[in-house]
């Protein structure tokens, strides 16, 4: 919703926060939810019997790596059937162990959306609707009428009447009244927020219910497609698509394994020829006449093609989602979330985004003669009647700055008061005392140097000085004014009001810059008031007196230079905007047109969210590259224990590549094996959780994860390894 134009001289009649204001950047997460980020490990039991079912291969197929590794240890099974060993045996056991760990990864991933589903399943409830047949706007009671209708049986376009204490029964916009509605069982927030006809307030959501009052709803959704039912089907992961960058890795992985296939395929021949050629040596479990033995060449494969990503592709992109799920954050696809981490251009909404919204006092300014006491008192005096939040600012700031005590409007005697109207722009009071009234006034600059001027006074120079010098620097100008008994009316001074920017917004633009982004401030403001509201807060550029059709056409301009552009909005009118965008967070709190429009919503409708957004985004592919780094560079350490084992026999000298000293050939084999498959369930608490992200370039966060994840990668499988041949080299049929 575009921001209405701030004028210099007039402050807004704002009334008190609505109900439904956000709570915070990171709601708590209510009862029945599961902890985002962590691994409860009764989760990996629970989550088994899902992990067994993906072995199927109908299922399996999607994911080409572990396909390949199920295939190898059916093959492998049969040859340990047909000649059974401890070694043979093992290394099957291991093998299939490996599958089911990375179909556990996935179980794990989707049992925690499943958890989130029966929460929200609790809320959507078969209710009995009341639908209104026959209403028009202003119609009278006896031109329509109303019938019982089972919620499942209503359409797009019926019109329902919900009251007080009832469920609404499907999603829709309010055309008619008022009401508090209670939408714990989706944002998970207990205070009750306000829903009406006519604005963008408007949109009511299947589920929940109605505290006061009653409204009339148009349904805007189709049977079995309301809002919960899509939360449902996301949160389980039903609906979940592979986002392209998914696609691109898997088929970058299927290459690599083709390529690995290859090579292992390569070395029967070579090994073949190399035991004819040394006749002499013995026959080993690894290379016989025959070459190398089919059990060691799939264990070769396996350790050699990224098992550890394959395994845990689909874990993290699930996890990703339910970063945002856990955070009251809606993304209808995973596309969305990966393109949150691209994004190279946030454009935010100054009120209530940048700034808090209400323009808050900030100082007196008295005129030459007067001073700051005098003003001060003044101010609070002809702002007690001021139900507006500048009104009160003013009451505050006289309070904290001068040490004057809140006066309250019935016990001052002889007092009459002049409450503040969007006509008059002015608050005040009328003081009576045996020589006159004494009348102080306080509100726009034009209407209360035109209430001096109607007074017999005369504005000094001064006072349009102040008031020039406010408003050049973004601020609102509001001038104090009084009028006493046989003197002509003068002005005191002036208060600067001041669109207050909420602390540690520029720290947070910041750490923006550091990650490459573009921060925009979009504002209704003139542009004076913006650069000045924009140098304050940080942000790179801003977009003054802006319309619906200036957001649009600042999208595409990004757009058309290659960038990824994210925005927030609430109206119909931003819905072209969230539509065009490549990320459109939309404010639960909104209209219906702009969650339809949006690739996300916001339940805590919080438009400062749009900031975390992006950097979980970015933490998603973070850990996809890192872990994507670990799993290519640990294929080393498998490469020095295997191909030594198979060889040496042969070939001594080969024996030198056995940096890791392994007892034996098997157990060398066996080791890598084990490490291949126990890394997998090692990780699923990184792959659910993330990994660490901190603003930066992507330069240093490229190096960052070279330096820890491929080092990391090459370092962690020696040391696993060879822990693993120190126990198993003492099984019987191992060594």
């Amino acid at each position: 919703m575009t921001a209405p134009h701030d004028t210099v001289d007039a402050p807004a009649a704002a009334g008190p926060a609505s109900a439904d204001a956000p709570a915070g950047n990171t709601p708590a997460a209510p009862g029945g939810r599961v902890g985002g980020g962590l691994l409860d490990p009764r989760q990996l039991v629970a989550s088994l019997p899902d992990a067994l079912r993906k072995l199927d291969p109908r299922t399996l197929w999607r994911n080409p790596v572990m396909l390949i590794v199920e295939i190898g240890a059916l093959f492998t099974t049969v040859l340990a059937v047909a000649d059974p060993s401890v070694f043979a045996w093992a290394i099957t056991v291991w093998l299939w162990l490996t599958v089911l760990f990375a179909n556990l990864a996935e179980a794990v991933a989707e049992g925690r959306g499943k958890a989130q589903a029966a929460t929200l399943r609790q809320a959507r409830q078969d209710t009995v609707a009341t639908r209104l047949v026959g209403w028009r706007p202003g119609a009278r009671a006896d031109a329509y009428r109303d019938e019982a209708v089972p919620a499942p049986r209503l359409r797009q376009g019926d019109v329902v009447l919900v009251e007080a204490g009832q469920v609404v029964p499907a999603d829709g916009d309010v055309v008619e009244g008022i009401a508090s509605v209670d939408e714990s069982a989706i944002t998970g927030e207990s205070a009750p927020v306000i829903r009406e006809s006519g604005g963008d307030r408007s949109a009511v959501t299947g589920g929940t219910r109605v505290l006061s009052d009653r409204i009339v709803v148009r349904v805007t959704q189709k049977p079995g497609e309301s809002f919960i039912d899509r939360m449902i089907a996301l949160v389980e992961g039903a609906n979940r698509q592979r986002t392209p960058n998914e696609i691109a890795l898997n088929i970058l992985l299927a290459a690599l394994t083709i390529i690995f296939l290859l090579a292992v395929v390569t070395l029967q021949p070579l090994a073949i020829f190399a035991k004819g050629w040394q006749a002499a040596a013995p026959d080993t479990r690894a290379i016989t006449d025959s070459g190398v033995t089919g059990i060691v060449l799939v264990s070769l494969l396996v350790c050699l093609i990224p098992t550890t990503i394959g395994a845990l592709l689909s874990a993290i992109g699930i996890a990703g989602m339910d970063r945002l799920v856990q955070r009251n954050v809606l993304a209808m696809s995973g596309r969305a979330v990966e393109a949150a981490g691209d994004v190279n251009t946030l454009l935010l909404d100054k009120t209530g985004t940048i700034t808090l919204g209400n323009r808050q006092a900030a100082e007196f300014l008295p005129v030459e003669g007067v001073d700051a006491t005098t003003v001060a008192d003044a101010a609070q005096l002809s702002s007690l009647a001021d139900e507006t939040p500048e009104g009160r600012s003013v009451v505050v700031l006289a309070k904290n700055e001068f040490g004057l005590r809140e006066r309250e409007p019935g016990l001052i005697p002889h007092a009459t008061f002049v409450p503040f109207t969007a006509q008059t722009r002015m608050s005040g009071v009328d003081l009576a005392a045996d020589d006159g009234v004494r009348r102080i006034r306080k509100g726009a600059a034009a209407a209360v140097m035109k209430w001096v001027r109607d007074n017999g006074g005369h504005p000094t120079e001064q006072v349009g000085e102040l008031v020039d010098a406010i408003s050049g620097t973004g601020g609102t100008p509001l001038v104090v004014a009084e009028h006493t008994p046989g003197e002509p009316a003068r002005a005191l001074g002036v208060i600067h009001l001041k669109d207050v920017v909420k602390a540690g917004m520029r720290e947070r633009f910041d750490e923006m810059r550091r990650m490459g982004i573009r921060t925009v401030m979009i504002t209704g403001d003139n542009p004076r008031t913006a650069k000045a509201i924009a140098d304050e807060a940080g942000v790179d550029d801003f977009l003054a007196e802006a319309t619906p059709e200036d957001k649009l056409a600042l999208i595409r301009k990004e757009q058309q230079g290659g960038r990824l552009v994210a925005m927030t909005g609430d109206g119909t009118n931003d819905a072209p905007a969230l539509a065009q965008a490549d990320v459109g967070v939309a404010m639960n709190t909104g209209t219906s047109a702009a969650k339809e429009a949006g690739n996300m919503v916001d339940l805590d409708s919080d438009p400062t969210k749009l900031i975390e957004i992006v950097e979980i985004g970015k933490q998603l592919l973070i850990t996809r590259g890192a872990l994507t780094t670990f799993s290519i560079a640990n294929d080393i350490a498998k490469y020095f224990a295997i191909i030594p084992a198979m060889f040496a026999g042969i070939y001594p000298s080969l024996d030198r590549l056995n940096v890791m000293r392994l007892a034996s050939p098997e157990s060398a084999i066996l080791a890598a094996v084990i490490f291949n498959a126990v890394v997998i369930v090692a990780l699923i608490p990184l792959a659910l959780r993330g990994v660490r992200y901190r603003p930066a370039s992507a330069s240093k966060l490229l190096g960052r994860n070279l330096l820890l994840y491929g080092l990391g990668g090459i370092v962690v499988p020696f040391v696993g390894i060879k822990l693993i041949d120190l126990l198993i080299q003492f099984v019987p049929g191992i060594s």
